[in-house]
């Protein structure tokens, strides 16, 4: 059908026998004239040097290279060629849009060649739950009793069940936050839980679990009673280090009702007080967005209003350089009118290069290029909006083949 085209890939042995289609919702051009190159290029090659350059196509052009030929299929199933694609430098991220408030269905959106696909995730159960990513792995855990936890490669569809984090069963407010370690393939899950004492609205409790996948065990090294504070769901890890936002629960002026503090992973200190290691945001926010962008901590904001900070007036965009944030960008007025009637929060989550911007009342996605500093659309995603409390959501990651739970 014009305008539209599907594909079926391959099923290696490293991907999960459901994983068979990919929707494109995008036109593929010159599709004779590539298809012959791809005949004179299978003739010439050798195994070795046809796996090098197979690695360096995009995900989506890899399952379609399993499709072409015997060979081909044998080749981009094999383990030689998934340690050639772990060599070569990772692929954009892309950015998973929920279409629907209770269903956990959507579309993913490939930067590299600006296209739509239908990905079913394995796990998660409805849009809501709790997601974080890091380098090709994501993290569920559901939004409710908050003990159903697992790692996946939405890709791959490979995945695993955690066991329940310690600590207390409810809380009012948790942050999810996972860390890959490429180089030993190992990684930490962190939950940071935030509920108020009883009787004190000033006084919360706040204690972090982090997850190790090489002990396989949860460990609570730290446990303390903020007050004028709360946690919230806003955390992030970059070089070692535990980021999160917390949010003032009265006593102070409209310039200080977030902040965000730094716990080191590697210290795993139970000692003094988490507050010291408070900084302020850089301005009054109406929400903020932690990011890891290539090991920098990176935010997106809000900007509210001078008389009223929570009214949304713009979108910046910092980085954090030691305790000092560093303004990199602001969203030009004409892409923040374009997404129509923004909320004073919205969705924002990015790695490597790229930050993706999403409003809740819409499907309208913007990409900004952090080395370039570009601001993009996305091609339109192939959904439209049905009712007027539909709510949009996403959360972005990185598509690898080789990294496993």
């Amino acid at each position: 059908m014009e305008g539209e085209t599907s594909w079926i890939s391959h099923c290696p042995d490293y991907v999960a026998p459901d994983m068979v289609e990919f929707d494109s919702f995008s036109e593929l051009n010159d599709e004779d004239n590539r298809e012959a190159s791809v005949v004179l290029v299978d003739l010439i090659l050798p195994d070795d040097l046809l796996e090098r350059i197979l690695a360096y196509l995009p995900i989506a052009s890899i399952f379609r290279a399993g499709c072409v030929c015997k060979r081909w299929y044998e080749i981009v199933k094999s383990t030689r060629f998934l340690w050639n694609f772990s060599q070569v430098l990772s692929q954009k991220p892309w950015y998973f849009m929920f279409t629907s408030s209770e269903e956990p269905v959507g579309y993913a959106y490939d930067p590299s060649l600006r296209k739509w696909y239908g990905v079913e995730l394995p796990c998660i159960q409805t849009s809501n739950w709790f997601i974080a990513s890091s380098c090709g792995l994501v993290c569920f855990m559901d939004n409710d009793s908050r003990s159903e936890l697992y790692v996946c490669n939405p890709i791959t569809k490979c995945y695993k069940s955690l066991d329940e984090p310690p600590g207390l069963k409810f809380s009012d407010y948790s942050a999810l936050a996972i860390s890959v370690n490429t180089k030993t393939c190992c990684y930490s899950v962190t939950i940071i839980k935030s509920k108020q004492v009883p009787g004190n609205f000033f006084q919360w409790d706040l204690s972090i679990h982090i997850y190790d996948s090489g002990t396989m065990m949860w460990v609570t090294p730290l446990t303390e009673v903020l007050t004028g504070w709360r946690g919230g769901d806003e955390s992030v890890i970059c070089d070692g280090v535990l980021y999160f936002l917390i949010y003032s629960t009265g006593g102070g002026g409209p310039d200080n009702r977030h902040g965000l503090i730094t716990y080191n992973l590697s210290s795993r200190s139970s000692h003094g007080l988490l507050i010291r290691s408070f900084i302020p945001v850089p301005c009054s926010l109406t929400c903020g967005r932690l990011m890891n962008l290539k090991e920098k901590l990176v935010m997106v904001g809000g900007i509210g209003k001078p008389d009223r900070p929570d009214i949304i007036k713009g979108i910046g965009i910092w980085e954090l350089n030691g305790k000092e944030w560093q303004e990199i960008a602001r969203m030009p007025h004409k892409y923040f009118q374009g997404f129509g009637e923004f909320d004073d929060v919205f969705a924002s989550s990015g790695t490597d290069d790229l930050i993706y911007i999403q409003s809740y009342g819409a499907p309208a996605l913007l990409v900004f290029d952090v080395k370039h500093k570009q601001w993009r659309w996305s091609q339109k995603c192939p959904v439209t909006k049905r009712f007027p409390l539909q709510l949009f959501t996403g959360f972005c990651f990185e598509p690898r083949l080789e990294v496993a739970p």
